[in-house]
């Protein structure tokens, strides 16, 4: 009977309380009486009825917001995810995914979906979202900012960085003699029209060009710092520009923009002197912990919508106030890394893509239907190049900078994206720029964004060094050079002990080499240092332990695996070693699109995760990333699964097939090495019938007598197998083995899975 007493109380509650309700619902019928009751009555039949209920549910506001949010989400990932794979900043396919649905390519190949997905009454509210989210962006734009580097650093930055306006600007007001008799918004005089055709000239993409700098590694050189700086100096130069253009725009003149100028400045003053010291005590007080309480979060955020308040009121736009209140954030690295984190995914996943695409639904590349206006197109393209380019570069060359580092600097401060945007959107909802201009602008952020990566590499092929590199001294100079990558901590430390058991007693003749990378969409420039010390810190103790030199390999970079087998296949390394992607995630397109960590939850993993018993043998042998890597690479490579790897004292080789004899090589470095007992398993009677390895193996015993035997049965002992300390296999004999689910694969000590690619 207990064994029912739930489900007896189940029905008996439910059957009562339901007939309790029918009984109140058909004594409420009686209260109807004189009050004139609509009835609905229906003509169509229950289908119609629904279909009906349907179509008004698909065009209620929420619902299409909501769809034009889930294609937006979407359609950016994939163009972004594309134009990272042909090595652009992923923010350049996201902006030409906005392009693709606006009637530039959706409206004007499918215009009854382009109206039903974005009809012209539900703007209003895309535009409002999307304002939202840059008010977000342009806050982290803030926090990312490191306003010591400008304080320490700044003589020859503030040099470059001004030049690199005034060149532009001027050149941009030029222009504007010329085109505005006939481009120029009806109403709008010459100095709106010429200002704000000057900022659009002369503005620079800072969180591109950070994220551009990381990935060429290069942030840690004077050049890098350089940039950076620059960028920096010319975010906030150009928004303080902005602010009083936008002063000038709204009032008319530039006398009566002069009392919205003093407001301005007086709000800077009052963060900086009061807001901001008060954030600071804050900060200071939470800066140990490991997560912000609500309460502080609140604060933060309050700070942030009422300094974009204040900023819009006084006339200057909300999103200077953002930008304002993330550059007087608490300085505190950690603190703002934390924050960030709350920030970032939300503004650049979900929001900022509908900024994206609000631009370029307001883009009518269409409207650029004559010749002439290719040309001019081609002409703004031309003057925003030279001035930025130009103004840069020359400026670095004066300042000491030789030509090759000064083409660099110009290269790079030529860089607009998202930022170029912003500004071009104020400028069209203040009505200073027609949607003819608008386009043109539009294109040119593109276009000298995108030629940001070419160019740069063309400068670097002309100015191509022949001084070896030191990745091409150890190659001369070394005779078994081991390179291995790691994520985690666990993983790197038991890396190092594994490449130590390959090279131990080479001494002179080996070099073993740290490879560490983030992606660059993850990684915020002003702590990246710190980022690169606390990654590689605990593989330099172990180094330190083992009595071995290892030298370190960092980078942001947009496509990691590329990285990996790039630095691999081009530096002389002969075996590359990495760990075995036990995630809780399997890698997926649809993950690596949405950016969602670019895998998929697998909940089976993800139990076994919680519970300490992860299974990696249930499901694909090799993840996705780990696949990649051995497809790309050109050496042998060594997947490690650790399981508390701590020497090699005892191996255990399988082989399984003709193809596994390559394996015995390795075992023989580890018994010259590490002086390890190797037990080679014959399992399928393979050996027997080669002389080759057979021999091998004889040479190997008359050398290191008593440190290798042969066994020949075809059943493994699992007893044996705990007592082993590390097993090599082959990939083609893991993936066999992981398919038929072997009984013994969870009696494994830690393994080494090698495809010597040298034999493929």
């Amino acid at each position: 009977m207990k064994k029912f007493k739930n489900s007896i109380f189940y029905i008996v509650t439910a059957v009562v309380f339901l007939c309790l309700m029918y009984f109140i619902a058909q004594k409420g019928v009686t209260l109807e009486g004189g009050r004139h009751i609509r009835q609905n009555v229906s003509t169509n039949g229950n289908w119609s009825d629904f279909m009906d209920a349907m179509k008004h549910n698909l065009e209620h506001p929420l619902a299409i917001l909501l769809a034009q949010v889930i294609t937006i989400i979407l359609v950016a990932r994939f163009f972004g995810f594309l134009f990272k794979k042909i090595g652009q900043p992923s923010v350049i396919g996201e902006i030409i995914a906005g392009i693709a649905l606006g009637p530039s390519l959706l409206g004007a190949y499918f215009p009854e979906f382009s109206q039903s997905l974005f009809p012209a009454q539900s703007l209003g509210n895309l535009q409002f979202l999307s304002q939202f989210g840059l008010i977000l962006f342009m806050f982290v734009i803030g926090m990312e900012l490191d306003l010591k580097v400008l304080q320490t650093k700044a003589k020859d930055a503030v040099v470059i960085s001004h030049a690199s306006i005034l060149f532009p600007f001027a050149l941009g007001m030029g222009l504007t003699y010329f085109i505005y008799d006939q481009f120029a918004p009806e109403g709008v005089n010459f100095l709106s029209f010429s200002l704000f055709m000057g900022i659009a000239m002369s503005i620079t993409a800072f969180p591109v060009l950070a994220r551009i700098v990381q990935e060429r590694n290069i942030h840690k050189t004077k050049l890098g710092t350089i940039a950076i700086t620059c960028a920096a100096a010319d975010d906030i130069t150009a928004w303080c520009i902005l602010a009083a253009v936008i002063a000038i725009v709204k009032a008319g003149s530039f006398v009566s923009a002069l009392y919205v100028i003093a407001l301005a400045v007086l709000y800077v003053l009052v963060m900086i002197k009061l807001v901001r010291p008060f954030l600071k005590r804050i900060g200071d007080l939470h800066s140990q912990k490991d997560s912000l309480s609500k309460v502080i979060v609140a604060i933060f955020f309050l700070t942030l919508l009422i300094s974009s308040y204040a900023t819009e009121i006084i006339g200057i736009h909300a999103l200077f106030g953002a930008f304002m209140a993330g550059a007087i954030m608490p300085e505190n690295a950690k603190f703002r890394h934390l924050f960030i984190e709350k920030v970032e995914d939300v503004a650049l996943v979900l929001l900022l893509p509908l900024f994206f695409v609000f631009t370029g639904l307001r883009t009518e590349i269409g409207l650029l239907n004559d010749p002439q206006l290719w040309k001019l197109t081609g002409v703004i393209i031309l003057v925003a190049v030279v001035g930025k380019f130009l103004g840069s570069a020359i400026a670095a060359k004066y300042v000491g900078q030789n030509w090759k580092d000064s083409l660099t600097l110009g290269a790079l401060m030529n860089t607009r994206g998202l930022m170029e945007l912003v500004v071009l959107n104020i400028g069209y909802d203040l009505g200073v720029l027609t949607p003819e201009v608008f386009a043109m602008m539009v294109i040119m952020a593109l276009v000298t964004t995108f030629m940001t990566g070419p160019a740069l590499d063309i400068i670097n092929k002309i100015f191509k060094t022949k001084e070896k590199n030191e990745e091409e001294r150890i190659k001369n100079c070394s005779k078994y050079n081991v390179l291995f990558s790691f994520g985690s901590a666990e993983t790197g430390k038991g890396l190092m002990k594994l490449a130590n058991a390959f090279t131990r007693k080479l001494n002179g003749n080996a070099s073993l080499t740290a490879m560490h990378f983030s992606s660059a969409d993850d990684q915020i420039h002003y702590d990246i240092d710190q980022y690169e010390k606390d990654a590689f810190k605990p593989v330099l103790e172990e180094s330190a332990a083992l009595n071995r030199e290892v030298s370190t390999v960092f980078k942001a970079t947009q496509d990691i695996e590329l990285d990996i087998t790039g630095i691999a296949n081009k530096n002389g390394y002969d075996l590359l070693l990495i760990g075995l992607g036990q995630s809780i995630y399997h890698g997926t397109l649809l993950g690596k699109l949405l950016g969602f960590t670019t895998r998929i939850m697998d909940p089976e993993l993800l139990l076994g995760t919680f519970t300490g018993k992860e299974n990696i043998f249930e499901n694909s042998p090799i993840d996705d990333r780990t696949q990649e890597i051995i497809a790309k690479s050109e050496i042998p490579v060594g997947i490690f699964v650790n399981k508390d790897f701590d020497n090699a004292n005892s191996v255990f080789v399988p082989i399984f097939s003709e193809h596994d004899h390559f394996l015995i090589n390795y075992a023989q470095k580890l018994i010259h090495n590490s002086q390890s007992q190797v037990i080679v398993l014959d399992a399928t009677g393979q050996l027997k019938n080669d002389a080759t390895t057979i021999g091998l193996i004889r040479s190997i015993e008359q050398k290191a007598p008593n440190q290798m035997m042969l066994q020949s049965q075809r059943t493994i002992d699992k007893d044996l197998l705990k007592l082993q300390s590390l097993m090599l296999i082959s990939l083609e004999s893991w993936k066999k083995l992981v398919e038929t689910k072997s009984v013994w694969l969870s009696d494994i000590p830690s393994t080494l899975i090698i495809n010597d690619n040298q034999l493929a």
